[in-house]
């Protein structure tokens, strides 16, 4: 799931980043100069950041669990 969230998220962020800089400089070039590279780092980070969130979770889940035990 976190890949499926993370090509979400990129396909948006690609969007936002072009239009956002488009807008701004009103050159296309540079706004897929930056559509392509904030977006693309951005969205390593992201996914990096899902799988230390669904780590947490499950260490989360998994104490809750051991003190339900205990």
């Amino acid at each position: 799931m976190t890949k499926v969230k993370t090509m979400s998220f990129a396909v948006i962020h690609f969007n936002v980043a072009f239009i956002v800089t488009y807008a701004l400089t009103g050159d296309a070039f540079l706004g897929g100069l930056m559509a392509a590279i904030e977006p693309t780092i951005n969205s390593f980070a992201y996914f990096f950041h899902e799988k230390a969130w669904d780590e947490k979770k499950q260490n989360n889940e998994y104490e809750a669990e051991q003190t339900a035990y205990a």
